[in-house]
């Protein structure tokens, strides 16, 4: 389980794969070649022909649960701006090498790797970005 899929547990997001990691191709997508991907939909039973139907995938207020977390917290946890902050909130490693294997599993510039501090405020950008793509109810003055 990595580092990304922790942070959805703990936020009670059960989607850890429903975005696609940074340079993952979907399915359906065209090969590389330019030729499409053949997906057999056919059922394995020919003789039922049931369509299975798309689920509404459940929306977490991720804001709510945080400030919950952060009243009950012993420290006054900036969350909104501080990865480190908002991994501690989630009870998880906020060391700077926990931080960098996050930021390497999200896909972060290396350019930014090297300087923590750029590191930390994409990380954090991202972290929000993706929990948003997996049904968190995220505002768009932290996705900015």
């Amino acid at each position: 389980m990595g580092l990304f899929s922790k942070i959805l547990d703990k936020l009670g997001i059960g989607g850890a794969s429903a975005a696609p990691a940074a340079g993952a191709t979907p399915v359906d997508a065209p090969a590389t070649s330019g030729n499409p991907v053949a997906v057999n939909i056919a059922p394995a039973d020919s003789s039922t022909t049931s369509v299975a139907q798309p689920r509404a995938v459940p929306v977490v207020d991720v804001v709510a649960q945080l400030e919950k977390k952060a009243a009950a917290h012993p420290e006054k946890l900036n969350w909104r701006t501080s990865i480190v902050d908002l991994l501690k909130l989630l009870d998880i490693d906020s060391s700077l090498t926990a931080r960098k294997e996050l930021a390497t599993e999200l896909g972060c510039p290396a350019n930014l790797m090297a300087d923590s501090a750029q590191m930390n405020m994409w990380l954090h950008k991202a972290v929000l970005a993706r929990v948003a793509a997996n049904g968190g109810n995220v505002p768009a003055d932290l996705l900015d």
